[in-house]
C-alpha cells in the first residue's frame, strides 16, 4: 500500500502515544484496527502504543501485545498475571496484574487513553486519566452515568479533553457548536429500536438471551446488546450527554431510527438542525477520537445512501421499553439516582444472560432497587461514596434476582 502524506497537524497528532482500557472488548478490538489501519498508510510508527489493558482474555492480550508493541501489558485478574508473564517472556515488554495496576497504566505518560472498559470498573482509571490531562478517548458511558458530578469536577479542575466515542455523543460533539452554547436549542439522540422494536410487549416478556444480543446493525458485547434491547443502552446515553455537554434534561431527546445512519440531531435556535451520518461502524468514532482535533483515513465502511433508500423515524415506546423512562426519571431526579440505576442495571442484566431471571425483569430488578434506595439519594461528593452507594445498589439487586431466580 502507499502511504499518505499527512499534513504537519496530522503527523503530529499520529506521534501521541496512546493507551487502550479494555484492549480485548469489541470497542479494544475496533480500536486496534484502526492503529494498524493508520500504520498501514502513514507509517509504522503512528500511534505508539504505552498500554493495554484486560480484565481476563490473557491470551487475546498476549497476542495483541507481541502485535503491537506496548511498554506494559496489564491483565486485571491477577492471578492470571503469571501466564500473561509467561506468554509475553523475551518480548521486553513489561506486565502487571490487579485493579491497581490498571489504575496505573492509566497513570502513564500516554497523551490519549481509550477508555474501552465496560461497566463501572472503568471509573477509577477514568478518573486517573482525567487528572493527569491526558485526552480520553470515552467509549464507556457508565463510569460517566455512575458519577457524573465527580467526573465533571475532576474534569473542569484538570487539563483533561473528553472527546466521547459512543457514536451518538461523537456525533453530536461533530455538530455541536460550543461557543453557541446559549443557541443550543435541543440535542436529539436516535436509536436503532433494537431487535424488538415491533414486537409487542407478551411477545417480549418471552425473548431469550440469544434473542437479545442479536443487535440488527452493530457488532457489540453481550452486556451493550441487551441495553440496546431494553433501550436502557439510550437512557444511559441521555445521562451522559447531560454530563458531557452541560444541557439540562428538557434539552435532551431520543427519536427511533431503524436504519442506524443519522447518530444524532443537533437543533439551534434559529431553527437549524445539524445532523451527524455515517454507516453503522464503531470505527468510524473511533477515527475521529485518535486523529482530534485532525481526521485521518479509517477502516470503517462507508455510508451509501442511494443503497440505503430511505431514512425514517418514530417516537419510541416507553410502555414497551420502561428501561428508557427509568433512566430519564433518574436523570430528572439527580443525586446518585443515576449511580443506583446503573448499578441496578449491570446485575439484572448479567442475571438475565445467566438465565436466572426474564427480559422484563431486568426493568422490574431496576425500578425496586431504586424504590429500595431511594430514601438515602444524596450528592456524591468523592470516588469513595460512589463507589460505596454502588455497591450498596448491586448488593439489592443481587438480592432481588435472586429472589426472582428462586
Amino acid at each position: 500500500m502507499t502511504q499518505m502524506n499527512p499534513s504537519s497537524d496530522l503527523a503530529r497528532a499520529l506521534t501521541r502515544r496512546l493507551t487502550v482500557l479494555g484492549s480485548t472488548g469489541s470497542i479494544g478490538v475496533s480500536t486496534l484496527s484502526v492503529v494498524e489501519h493508520a500504520r498501514a498508510n502513514y507509517g509504522a510508527e503512528a500511534l505508539p502504543i504505552e498500554a493495554l489493558t484486560a480484565q481476563s482474555n490473557v491470551q487475546v492480550l498476549a497476542a495483541q501485545a507481541r502485535k503491537f508493541r506496548p511498554q506494559r501489558a496489564v491483565i486485571g485478574r491477577a492471578e492470571l498475571l503469571p501466564e500473561l508473564k509467561q506468554l509475553l517472556a523475551g518480548t521486553g515488554i513489561e506486565t502487571d496484574g490487579g485493579p491497581a495496576a490498571i489504575v496505573a497504566a492509566a497513570d502513564m505518560e500516554a497523551e490519549l487513553v481509550m477508555v474501552a472498559i465496560v461497566g463501572a470498573a472503568a471509573l477509577p482509571p477514568a478518573l486517573a486519566a482525567v487528572r493527569r490531562g491526558a485526552i480520553l478517548a470515552l467509549a464507556n458511558k457508565e463510569c460517566v452515568v455512575a458519577a457524573g458530578e465527580l467526573f465533571r469536577r475532576t474534569l473542569g479542575a484538570s487539563r483533561a479533553t473528553v472527546i466521547p466515542v459512543d457514536s451518538e455523543h461523537n456525533a453530536a460533539f461533530q455538530c455541536l457548536e460550543f461557543d453557541q452554547h446559549h443557541a443550543i436549542e435541543k440535542v436529539t439522540l436516535t436509536a436503532s429500536g433494537g431487535p424488538f422494536r415491533d414486537w409487542s410487549r407478551e411477545r417480549m416478556e418471552q425473548v431469550t438471551p440469544e434473542q437479545a444480543v442479536a443487535h440488527p446493525n452493530w457488532s457489540m458485547g453481550a452486556k451493550i446488546s441487551v441495553d440496546s434491547a431494553t433501550l436502557m443502552n439510550k437512557g444511559l446515553e441521555v445521562i451522559e450527554a447531560h454530563v458531557l455537554f452541560a444541557l439540562p434534561a428538557e434539552k435532551l431527546d431520543v427519536i427511533v431510527h431503524p436504519q442506524s445512519a443519522v447518530h444524532s440531531l443537533v437543533t439551534y435556535a434559529d431553527g437549524s438542525m445539524l445532523a451527524h451520518l455515517s454507516a453503522p461502524d464503531m470505527r468510524t468514532p473511533i477515527a475521529h477520537a485518535l486523529a482530534w482535533p485532525q481526521r485521518m483515513n479509517g477502516p470503517a465502511n462507508r455510508l451509501d445512501l442511494a443503497a440505503l433508500g430511505r431514512l425514517t423515524f418514530e417516537a419510541p415506546d416507553r410502555e414497551r421499553f420502561p428501561c428508557l423512562a427509568l433512566a430519564e426519571a433518574c436523570l430528572r431526579a439527580g443525586g446518585v439516582s443515576p449511580t443506583i440505576l446503573n448499578a441496578a442495571n449491570e446485575v439484572a442484566v448479567s442475571a438475565f444472560l445467566d438465565r436466572r431471571i426474564a427480559f422484563y425483569d431486568i426493568a422490574r430488578v431496576v425500578q425496586a432497587t431504586l424504590d429500595a434506595d431511594g430514601s438515602n439519594i444524596a450528592h456524591a461528593e468523592d470516588l469513595e461514596t460512589v463507589l460505596a452507594v454502588d455497591a450498596r445498589a448491586r448488593a439489592t439487586a443481587m438480592g432481588l434476582c435472586r429472589k426472582l431466580a428462586a
